[in-house]
């Protein structure tokens, strides 16, 4: 709890443009919840500086089920704010949960070669 946590989607960008950058993680609780800061995408300056937050909460459904829950909050509201807020919900709804889906029934993903959106379809969240 609170050490550096940072996902790079575009690792050889200039800082500040890499992905999740300078984050921090909230509270871990094994194989039950993990949670960090998380930051708005570098085309939302105003609130990219900011922090919101993301609780996930993992759940067992059956012997080898498992139900993770999302919770993003903090957010503040006009603006860019109300722009980032759409964003996550697209992004996480159509992106980030159908491939971790789609990785719990396929296996590992190769990140040179992931998912298209076409694959990820049946996946929505």
């Amino acid at each position: 709890p609170d050490g550096p946590y940072e996902i790079l989607f575009n690792p050889g960008a200039p800082p500040g443009e890499r992905g999740g950058e300078g984050l921090r993680v909230m509270a871990v609780h094994p194989r039950q919840m993990f949670s960090f800061t998380w930051n708005a995408p570098p085309s939302l300056p105003e609130v990219r500086g900011q922090r919101t937050h993301v609780v996930l909460r993992f759940h067992q459904e059956g012997r080898d089920l498992p139900r993770v829950s999302l919770y993003h909050d903090g957010w503040g509201s006009g603006g860019e704010w109300d722009e980032a807020y759409e964003y996550f919900q697209r992004a996480w709804n159509a992106i980030v949960l159908p491939r971790l889906k789609y990785r719990f029934e396929h296996g590992p993903i190769d990140w040179d070669d992931p998912p298209g959106l076409e694959e990820l379809a049946g996946y929505a969240a």
